[in-house]
């Protein structure tokens, strides 16, 4: 069989992410709702997100970004109904913010069989994910991944096209041989699809706003492999299929 190269995502595509952010968003959307009782808590949620999107263009995925967007959609309302700013609430919500990274990671269906597959059977699995350094090595070693990928991980602030041709020149990689998967339509799906190379995209349960891309309207030919599954655990035999199928 001929060896693969594939680059898989980590959140929402290896591991849980979206529903421990779920949890803490609640929690907050909660609290706001005890100091802002006549505002529906919809609107909280509608107003961090819309921050925390804001901000990724200056500060890319970095961890800091995401309590920042508790303060000020808290800071936005008590300017809006005249409330007092306390400090304490301030620091309260970075603390729950911040509790998001401090979470122990559980591994989606099939990771483990998965990888261990794809490597027994000779390919060369990566890990390109979006995130800060500290956080996204925290959750690798929680699951104890590097015995799958050992130092073959590029963690990007800005995970986009240019992120993703950084590593395939650095690599020097066949991109006929070349695999992305992942659950993000805009920097997964995309990004591999604008670089001709082979690409998988597993959607997941539940996805964030800033993953989300209409792929109608941005017309790329893939030049590649482009499937859509939705499991981890029929990944293998995907790609095995396409490899006896171009062979």
């Amino acid at each position: 069989m001929q060896k693969q190269f594939i680059l898989f995502n980590l959140d929402d595509t290896l591991i849980h992410c979206n529903k421990y952010f779920s949890q803490v968003i609640n929690q907050f959307t909660n609290q706001m709702g005890k100091w802002f009782p006549n505002i529906p808590k919809e609107e909280f949620r509608k107003k961090q997100l819309e921050i925390d999107l804001a901000a990724i263009d200056r500060y890319g995925l970095s961890s800091e970004r995401f309590p920042e967007s508790f303060v000020h959609t808290y800071l936005h309302f008590a300017n809006e109904t005249g409330k007092k700013k306390q400090e304490e609430v301030i620091e309260g919500l970075r603390k729950l913010g911040n509790s998001v990274f401090e979470m122990q990671v559980e591994a989606l269906p099939c990771m483990h069989e998965t990888l261990e597959q794809l490597k027994n059977e000779g390919h060369e699995l990566y890990i390109h994910t979006g995130g800060d350094e500290e956080n996204q090595r925290r959750k690798i070693t929680q699951l104890e991944l590097a015995k799958y990928f050992e130092n073959r991980v590029f963690v990007s602030n800005h995970k986009d096209d240019e992120a993703l041709q950084k590593i395939l020149k650095k690599m020097k990689f066949d991109r006929d041989r070349t695999w992305m998967i992942g659950n993000s339509m805009k920097t997964d799906v995309v990004p591999g699809l604008k670089h001709g190379i082979n690409v998988i995209y597993i959607p997941a349960q539940v996805e964030w706003e800033y993953n989300k891309v209409d792929l109608s309207k941005i017309q790329i030919e893939p030049k590649g492999t482009f499937l859509k599954l939705n499991s981890l655990c029929h990944v293998p035999e995907a790609i095995n299929k396409e490899i006896y199928q171009l062979s």
